[in-house]
């Protein structure tokens, strides 16, 4: 998961996913610059957070019930 500290939307993915006992790790992209830039290539240009790498696939702050069919999750 790229994230940031302050962007809400990155929370409450986190809060799904501690939900669900689902691990993931995080990369700050305001700490990391190269994971920044894997993050504007894949969305487009824009610095979109929470961006998931979810088995080689990009999702770029997908809402929580479509992160929860990615995921196969109970919503």
């Amino acid at each position: 998961m790229y994230s940031t500290s302050w962007c809400s939307d990155c929370w409450r993915a986190k809060s799904f996913l501690r939900e669900h006992g689902i691990k993931f790790d995080e990369v700050d992209i305001e700490r990391d610059d190269e994971a920044a830039q894997l993050v504007i290539r894949q969305n487009d240009g824009r610095r979109t957070v929470p961006t998931f790498d979810i088995d080689g696939e990009y999702y770029g702050n997908p809402r929580i019930p479509v992160l929860a069919q990615i995921l196969g999750v109970p919503t």
